[in-house]
């Protein structure tokens, strides 16, 4: 497609130039270059490297080491080692346990009450009140009865969730259930509590349920001392008194 280059005229210099050998009677000056050297240089002779550096061949990327011998088998020489020489101690590895260890659950406190808080969409405002266990309190249209209630202990996180059932009163006057379920104080989002102008959630548990109190010791020592009073407690059995009888006559005196 295309062709050579064109060539340059004649009257152009070319890039290079032949040195014009200097006219005859120009005074020649001795060479200026540094002199080499008189004597030749001698290198140090090339160390040898030792024997068994050469023989070894390199590491490569995959290394291999004995496995321990299984527990209770006499572990295995190695052929590799000089007479003489102690075998390493080889540590046995911790057999794999397959127990599974069980997670203790999670103490719970049980409580009498339970703290709501309900929103009323269209004024904004938010009425906080409380329900005692199996009570049924109604806000605007719903009817929430907490059926339990419970927290945890101080030295745990917090958890506070509730069972409870959600009733909606229609126009009508009839009652529609529309959730239950478990509620959590700490994710109100997660509850399933669908009207288009109310809303309830968790807030809290209040008046926690105390334990009864132990029994009393029944103990032989401390049942002795009671036994006296005991026995004068006894009651009395009812019997039956015999008739009176009358005082006898005076006899008539001797005449």
């Amino acid at each position: 497609m295309f062709g050579a280059p064109p060539r340059p005229p004649s009257s152009v210099p070319s890039g290079r130039q032949a040195v014009p050998e200097p006219p005859p009677g120009y005074p020649q000056y001795p060479d200026q270059r540094y002199p080499g050297p008189r004597y030749p240089e001698t290198q140090p002779p090339e160390q040898p490297y030792p024997p068994q550096a050469r023989e070894s061949p390199p590491p490569g990327p995959v290394q291999s080491q004995p496995l321990p011998p299984p527990d209770g088998a006499a572990a295995a020489v190695d052929p590799s080692l000089a007479p003489g020489q102690r075998q390493p101690r080889v540590m046995p590895q911790p057999a794999d346990s397959d127990e599974v260890i069980a997670e203790p659950p999670s103490q719970k406190i049980a409580n009498q009450s339970a703290l709501f808080s309900g929103l009323d969409k269209i004024t904004g405002r938010i009425i906080s009140f409380d329900a005692a266990i199996g009570e049924t309190v109604q806000f605007g249209a719903l009817q929430v009865t907490p059926r339990a209630c419970y927290t945890r202990p101080a030295t745990e996180t917090s958890n506070t969730d509730a069972f409870l059932e959600v009733d909606e009163v229609t126009r009508q006057g009839e009652i529609k259930r529309i959730f239950t379920g478990w509620m959590f104080a700490s994710s109100p989002g997660l509850h399933a509590v669908e009207h288009p102008i109310y809303d309830v959630w968790l807030t809290d548990c209040k008046n926690p349920v105390v334990a009864a109190a132990p029994p009393p010791d029944t103990s032989p020592a401390s049942a002795a001392p009671a036994a006296k009073p005991a026995a004068a407690a006894t009651p009395r059995r009812a019997t039956q008194q015999p008739a009176p009888q009358a005082a006898p006559q005076p006899a008539a005196p001797r005449r």
